[in-house]
């Protein structure tokens, strides 16, 4: 007994060396590799339909400046008609199959455009149904990834996957919407789609690689009807002061970003002579900023904090929006690239922040439904943006209405000193339990 004793005490009291093993960059991570490319693949198939669609409806079509700002609104509309239950299907189901129904679904749409272009059936009409189905699958790929992320990295990763699939969001923007305009000028705006549903193919095929078995949704021992369910998720991201004021911003900062991307095509055709080819490109250019703010938004946390970096990020960013209205001919189109590009690296810098922070401080269980609370709020305010867009722009004339719009961005980030966020150094990773909980 008392050797036993003394072994244990030796034991205890010699000292040991733990040699932490640094984790392989997630660059070498199989199945988050493949996660990632199908994402971004997925991304460049949208920014492509968002520079192919309007031109089709302007070139094509030759569809007014209403009728394009609603064509761009109706891929956002399923945000608000579906959003909320499709968040609490999400957490019940596995993620990966839903998100290949999804790729296959935008394949088969966008397919239809140019076989309805050739035999002459081609209306503004299939335009709005291609679209608005195309944003349901959108809608359901959008929340399952994110709520997929958790399953494939661990919890101290969350970051950098999130910022790795943000900068190729970037990317993919930059790739889809200067892609885009060639495709347009290759293969004329119609047959461009063709290629473009290739995109959603090779999303699917990646998604098909990933070989780690997705655990089942945790399952209540009860089935609780979906409104609880969707009323919880609602209960739980209305009454969280930090998801509260987060998604107020991104509301509200969402509207105003629509609002005046709706109108720029039309304003880049018809008053700065841009020609179609050029045009994805110079929507592109706010992506080099996006991409610049995906990779230094670790600098900026481990600099400020993941609070107050979200607070002068936005704060010194926003304010270059106004040069956007200042555009013109010639040398003068440099205004409309930099506001874009320095206006975006705030956003997406903001984006990264949020995305970790609600993958670490929401509840596992919940996550589906909180994520659809927020993207409902978010992606909902912007088919109404699409649409505001649109109206002042007929009623004020464009350029007025660039001014009022960007106005409105440079000020939005005073909403996000609303609550308890202007308090903190870095935003907390599980909601409070007590008075002075963090």
């Amino acid at each position: 007994m008392s050797t036993d004793t003394t072994r244990r005490e030796t034991m205890d009291t010699t000292p040991t060396t733990t040699v932490a093993t640094p984790r392989p960059d997630l660059s070498r991570h199989r199945d988050f590799r493949l996660l990632w490319l199908g994402e971004t693949t997925n991304r460049v198939g949208i920014n492509i339909t968002t520079v192919a669609m309007p031109l089709v409806a302007v070139v094509t079509l030759n569809a007014s400046t209403l009728s394009v700002s609603v064509l761009a609104a109706a891929p956002w509309l399923p945000w608000l008609l579906i959003g909320l239950p499709a968040g609490a299907w999400v957490d019940r189901m596995r993620r990966r199959p839903l998100m290949l129904v999804c790729n296959l679904g935008s394949l088969m749409l966008l397919a239809s455009v140019p076989v309805a272009a050739w035999f002459g059936m081609l209306t503004m009409t299939h335009l709005l149904v291609v679209a608005l189905l195309n944003g349901l699958a959108a809608v359901f790929f959008g929340i399952s990834y994110k709520v997929y992320v958790p399953s494939i990295v661990d919890r101290d990763q969350l970051q950098e996957a999130n910022a790795k699939l943000q900068g190729s969001e970037s990317v993919a923007q930059v790739a889809g919407l200067g892609g885009g305009g060639l495709l347009a000028q290759g293969f004329g705006a119609v047959s461009g789609l063709l290629v473009n549903a290739g995109t959603f193919l090779f999303s699917a095929l990646c998604l098909l690689g990933i070989r780690s078995r997705e655990p089942r949704p945790e399952r209540p021992p009860e089935r609780t009807p979906l409104r609880q369910d969707i009323r919880e998720g609602l209960q739980h991201t209305v009454r969280d002061p930090y998801l509260r004021v987060l998604t107020a911003y991104g509301t509200v900062t969402n509207l105003l970003l629509t609002a005046y991307q709706a109108i720029l095509p039309v304003f880049m055709i018809r008053q700065l002579d841009v020609p179609e080819s050029a045009i994805g490109w110079l929507l592109a250019s706010s992506s080099v900023g996006g991409l610049l703010g995906a990779t230094g938004a670790k600098r900026v946390t481990a600099r400020w904090g993941t609070a107050r970096g979200l607070l002068v990020a936005t704060a010194a960013t926003a304010p270059f929006a106004l040069l956007i209205p200042m555009a013109g001919k010639g040398w003068m189109l440099a205004a409309l690239a930099v506001g874009s590009a320095l206006l975006a690296l705030g956003v997406v810098l903001a984006n990264v922040i949020q995305g970790a922070f609600r993958q670490r401080y929401c509840p596992p269980q919940l996550l589906g439904r909180i994520t659809a609370c927020i993207s409902v709020a978010n992606f909902g305010a912007i088919p109404f943006g699409s649409l505001l867009g649109g109206v002042l722009g007929t009623a004020l004339g464009l350029r007025p209405t660039l001014w009022l719009l960007t106005a409105g961005l440079a000020v939005s980030p005073l909403l996000l000193l609303i609550g308890p966020l202007r308090a903190r150094h870095d935003l907390p990773t599980a909601p409070a339990t007590a008075p002075g909980g963090s």
